[in-house]
């Protein structure tokens, strides 16, 4: 019997996935928009990231940077740090110093609702923001890019991306984001007063040529494309957010985000000081790979390639058992004889952002490797592992009530933090 070897996946994911028409070697593609490894000689590769962080210019989270960060905050490091998961960053560091001298920052991070329902790579971000807000006590603010989506996704209505937007709320309440703590905002209802200043003054020092320098932008695209930049970058000032800070700009935040979010934020960094700022720091994740395995990340428009938020039981063990890559052999008998390679088996993996027993974690991919534990096995593992974690969402999400995601988003409710304004 075959035993690694997925069902046929649909029309549209192979569509969206394959090398149709492509040159035998290419470039890895990563950007806001578009997230593929390399082509070498007619192959698709998985994501390389030591070539982006040398590309992009960040850092990488180092032993002795995790050191630190568990000695700061007195807390050992989030599973997504001890794995790499989140990997790179850009003045870290700052914040930790700032962390120490009691100083504050804040957290941003955001949500680009261009479906009804979050996947579960959407959902790694906000998980990794909560940990991080529990850990330093700060304020966090969260963009959804409603107006974005709009403009870059040609078959989404207006009235649609405002509806997945207000989903959004709800889901993100569902991770367990406080009002108190936690502002949400759509950019579409939102955008006015001290947050559209801002906008207006950072869109006056990007040039046409730094946007399309940065984000490959032709003559042939909205100029609301083109102007969009402005808007993700105008969060990371913190007089953007008077009712919280006043008319303060010496408080910095800290952006966990992917990596494929990092262009908005250089042009940020650069834009800051000029407007009295602090500089963002950031802190980049890796993107959770497709069913299909490690040359892509989930995508919400290709229903084969991720695992959502709003999938059943049902659901979510026929996409893994169907469609989720193997790193098995093509036999069961091969298999039990030379074993299978963990490093690109998606159930793994995907394991290893979702365990965090770090013994359990290697029993299994020992056990692969030497061919004692099956792909099928392997997969059961993973359907176990997800069907917990998002029945568990689901059962919260019905209980997020129409005033906790109308508190979450009123910029006037009662957060403590607004005494830093007062400062």
């Amino acid at each position: 019997m075959s035993e690694n070897k997925a069902e046929a996946v649909p029309a549209e994911a192979v569509e969206a996935l394959s090398l149709s028409g492509a040159d035998s070697n290419q470039r890895q593609n990563i950007t806001p928009w578009d997230v593929e490894g390399a082509v070498v000689d007619g192959v698709r590769q998985a994501i390389d990231y030591e070539k982006l962080t040398n590309e992009f210019g960040t850092r990488k989270i180092d032993a002795a940077l995790l050191e630190r960060f568990e000695k700061v905050t007195g807390r050992p490091a989030h599973l997504f740090l001890r794995r790499g998961i989140f990997f790179s960053h850009r003045e870290l560091d700052k914040i930790l110093d700032r962390y120490e001298q009691g100083k504050p920052f804040y957290l941003y991070t955001g949500r680009g609702p261009s479906s009804g329902s979050m996947h579960i790579g959407h959902m790694l971000p906000f998980v990794f923001c909560k940990w991080l807000q529990e850990t330093f006590d700060v304020p966090l603010v969260i963009q959804l890019t409603d107006d974005e989506k709009y403009l870059f996704k040609n078959d989404l209505k207006l009235e649609q991306v405002r509806e997945n937007a207000a989903k959004a709320v709800r889901e993100i309440a569902a991770i367990g984001f406080k009002p108190e703590k936690t502002f949400v905002f759509s950019n579409i209802d939102h955008i006015g007063g001290a947050f559209y200043r801002n906008i207006l003054q950072i869109s006056r020092c990007i040039t046409f040529n730094a946007a399309k320098a940065t984000f490959g932008f032709n003559d042939s695209d909205y100029i609301g494309k083109i102007h969009f930049p402005s808007v993700q970058a105008a969060p990371a000032l913190c007089s953007t957010f008077p009712e919280i800070f006043g008319t303060r700009k010496d408080i910095p935040c800290l952006i966990p985000c992917a990596i494929d979010q990092d262009p908005y934020f250089r042009l940020t960094r650069d834009v800051a000081p000029r407007l009295k700022h602090k500089k963002p720091s950031l802190i980049h994740g890796r993107f959770l790979p497709a069913l299909q395995g490690p040359t892509a990340k989930m995508s919400s428009s290709i229903d084969a390639s991720a695992v959502f938020l709003s999938d059943t039981a049902a659901q979510i063990k026929k996409k893994i058992n169907r469609y989720a890559f193997s790193g098995g052999r093509t036999s069961l008998e091969e298999h039990r004889q030379f074993g299978g390679d963990p490093d690109v088996d998606v159930p793994y993996q995907y394991l290893t952002y979702f365990i965090d027993d770090d013994q359990e974690l290697a029993a299994l991919a020992e056990g692969y490797r030497k061919g004692e534990i099956s792909s099928g096995e392997m997969k059961a593992r993973c359907i176990q592992e997800l069907q917990h974690i998002i029945g568990s969402f689901q059962e919260r999400t019905k209980a997020v009530t129409d005033q906790l995601a109308k508190d979450l988003c009123d910029p006037n409710f009662p957060r403590p933090y607004a005494a830093l304004a007062n400062k």
